[in-house]
């Protein structure tokens, strides 16, 4: 299968991939990870990293490489698009009505 004909269609279906895995351990394991953010805390150093941030710098570096229009460029747009939109999906249509907020919030709350 051609990456370069099919992009837009693997990204919804990634997109779906990793957000059904993302409410999956969210909301499916009762894990402790998911009640308490302090181990990720520690680590980012407070700071939130949502997967649509990792996909952003995945389209940052697909446009810089955007000329070549090889694999490796719909590699990275499959992917950033996917993280991102995941996020976006995660976000609006999953933890806003059931929380009444988007968690948008760019540190990790005390």
């Amino acid at each position: 299968m051609q990456l370069k004909q099919y992009w837009l269609q693997i990204s919804i279906y990634l997109t779906i991939f990793i957000e059904l895995i993302t409410c999956l351990f969210r909301f499916g394991f009762n894990m402790a990870s998911s009640q308490n953010t302090k181990f990720i805390a520690n680590i980012t150093f407070g700071i939130r990293i949502h997967h649509g941030y990792i996909g952003i710098l995945f389209l940052i570096y697909a446009l810089v490489i955007h000329r070549q229009k090889s694999q490796i460029y719909y590699l990275f747009l499959v992917i950033g698009l996917s993280l991102l939109f995941s996020d976006l999906v995660h976000h609006f249509l999953v933890l806003w009505p059931i929380t009444g907020h988007p968690q948008f919030d760019l540190f990790y709350p005390k």
